[in-house]
């Protein structure tokens, strides 16, 4: 395929592949698409470890990097908050609540040995969505061969654009609506992406049927990439037919071969139909679409305490997760009733194992298929 994407990226297939997992973002792109790593839970030198390793993996072929840099955000005059001025503020009955989930659900506590987690609480440890954590995370990204970085929260601060533009990188940002597009494109974004509410993890209200022309319309001629509920060639044809030049696919990776899903939570995606996710705060303090489970009924349920915004909720519930996780391999347990991950309404058709290549694949073969068949009607 050839359009502005393809041209700017250098890529044979506008397939983005948005993942945590580094295995596949280098197989998406060795496939022909473009690997984005998800940035945001990466220390410094774990980014270093997985780029280097990408790189080493894809040769010259392109990569990409997102990551969440704010233009504002609390506490930025002082230097920043750090986790345990954000901990000090989460009110005592949410503590309680967390606890009393996991005692009732039988959830055993983290042996003494295990001191990692992503939101481990230190004095001086950066909070979490913020410029102190994602600077040193762009100037990483920028030092490798990183031919695009995404903004996935709000427009892209000034100085990341200008950093990004300096060393010839191209820029992109998610949009859940037209007039955040249009301040991306103001800021200096390069690609829109044009996020439906079936997409998982952040994400607005409004379907992709129809987020995906206002935002073609307001940005023109910046390209769009349609997000949401997109994950099979016919999905694909149908976000081109309403103006964008390419797909970003982040959940039907979740169940590939390649994919670091926690085991429990990736055989409750292979069993889930397009239903069983819900919108909820429970995880992050802000709506992201997610795998239905106990964990999501329990902060539902209006007699309980309601999440906290963001970043109070994700630093509530970052160990209870972790817990959660490490004992979830229990068939049965509560930590497995309790498990759940992000992931959109495309987890209806994401009900067989697959190497991410053969989901690419797959994509171009049914896609042509589908372009093809609308075009026979025409000729009819």
């Amino acid at each position: 395929m050839k359009n502005t994407v393809t041209d700017l990226l250098g890529i044979d297939v506008p397939i983005f592949a948005f993942s945590h997992c580094r295995d596949v973002v280098a197989a998406v792109s060795k496939a022909g698409g473009l690997g984005v790593l998800g940035a945001v839970a990466h220390s410094p030198e774990q980014l270093e470890i997985d780029l280097d390793w990408i790189e080493a993996e894809v040769g010259d072929k392109p990569y990409g990097v997102d990551l969440i840099i704010p233009a504002k955000y609390a506490g930025d005059s002082e230097g920043g908050y750090t986790l345990a001025d954000i901990a000090g503020l989460i009110p005592a009955e949410h503590w309680e609540f967390v606890n009393d989930i996991l005692a009732r659900y039988d959830v055993p506590e983290m042996p003494a040995d295990v001191t990692g987690g992503v939101f481990r609480i230190k004095d001086d440890t950066p909070l979490p969505f913020s410029e102190r954590s994602a600077g040193p995370q762009l100037e990483l990204a920028l030092a490798h061969k990183t031919a695009f970085v995404a903004n996935a929260l709000g427009p892209p601060p000034a100085h990341m654009i200008e950093r990004c533009k300096e060393e010839g990188r191209i820029v992109g940002a998610l949009a859940g609506k037209a007039v955040h597009a249009e301040r991306h494109v103001q800021a200096g974004v390069d690609i829109i992406v044009a996020q439906g509410g079936e997409a998982g993890g952040h994400t607005g209200e409004i379907g992709s049927m129809v987020l995906i022309p206002e935002v073609v319309d307001a940005v023109a001629p910046v390209p769009v990439l349609g997000a949401g509920g997109i994950g099979r060639g016919r999905q694909m044809a149908a976000a081109m037919a309403l103006g964008a030049q390419g797909v970003w696919c982040g959940s039907v990776w979740l169940t590939t071969e390649e994919a670091e899903t926690h085991p429990a939570v990736k055989e409750k995606m292979l069993k889930a139909t397009s239903a069983d996710t819900i919108r909820s705060r429970s995880r992050t303090g802000k709506p992201a679409r997610m795998l239905k489970s106990a964990w999501t009924d329990e902060w539902d349920d209006p007699t309980h305490p309601q999440p906290l915004g963001m970043p109070l909720q994700p630093i509530l519930t970052a160990q209870a997760i972790q817990r959660i996780d490490r004992a979830a391999v229990k068939p049965g347990s509560g930590a497995e009733k309790l498990a759940n991950y992000f992931v959109g309404q495309i987890v209806g058709h994401m009900n067989e194992t697959k190497t991410s290549a053969q989901v690419v694949y797959e994509m171009v073969d049914e896609f042509i298929d589908a372009i093809r068949g609308v075009q026979t009607q025409m000729d009819a």
